[in-house]
């Protein structure tokens, strides 16, 4: 189908349209800075505190020295909050560029996927 210049197509009787290659090259240009921001503070958290370990056990949590206490429990914690902050910007991106989970979920009911 093509309407207003749009290539549009039909699945299980919804129209969907398709991204233009501007908009999904923005996507994932959006999609991939954050993950590379998630790395370095990932790195930084894994490999910073055992690089600076000297220096940081001037300072202590609960009775621990730091870098410790952030090999033993804080890198742990970090990396929770980067999924819970990764799930949180993504949804926001895939809102700000029209992806539709609901709809998606829709459009792929009962298919089964082979993997």
């Amino acid at each position: 189908m093509e309407e207003d210049g749009r290539i549009k197509s039909v699945i299980r009787g919804e129209i969907v349209r398709k991204i233009d290659k501007k908009v999904a090259d923005g996507y994932f240009r959006e999609k991939n800075t954050y993950m590379i921001i998630y790395f370095i503070i990932w790195a930084a958290v894994s490999f910073g505190v055992v690089l600076f370990a000297e220096p940081l056990s001037e300072f202590s949590i609960n009775g621990l020295p730091f870098h410790y206490f952030m090999g033993a429990q804080g890198a742990l914690l970090t990396f929770i909050i980067l999924l819970f902050v990764n799930a949180k910007v993504g949804d926001q991106i895939d809102k700000k560029y029209g992806i539709d989970e609901e709809k998606n979920e829709r459009l792929s009911a009962g298919k089964a996927m082979e993997h």
